[in-house]
């Protein structure tokens, strides 16, 4: 899916935009497997490596990696950086 498919698609949507070189990255990966199954067939998503997609990384103002971002029918309404717990995530994507 392109990010501008991810982005205005209707439901929910979770971005990540990650770099392979990122140890925070990463660590994050198993995580957002994790969050993949858990929410499959509810949740688009979208992870984009910023060294191939930077133009992508830099619509979405994506300046540190990893940057999660939830969107709801298309709308930006929730964004957090780094290395957090998959519940934090999860918990976001319940009240989005």
């Amino acid at each position: 899916m392109t990010y501008e498919e991810a982005t205005t698609r209707p439901g929910l949507t979770l971005v990540e935009f990650f770099a392979s070189w990122c140890p925070h990255c990463r660590r994050m990966m198993p995580i957002v497997e994790e969050i993949k199954e858990i929410v499959e067939g509810k949740v688009a998503v979208c992870q984009y490596d910023i060294d191939e997609f930077p133009a992508e990384a830099e619509a979405a103002g994506a300046e540190s990696v990893p940057t999660f971002i939830i969107y709801n029918n298309g709308r930006e309404v929730w964004r957090k950086v780094g290395e957090m717990p998959g519940d934090e995530i999860i918990e976001a994507l319940q009240t989005a």
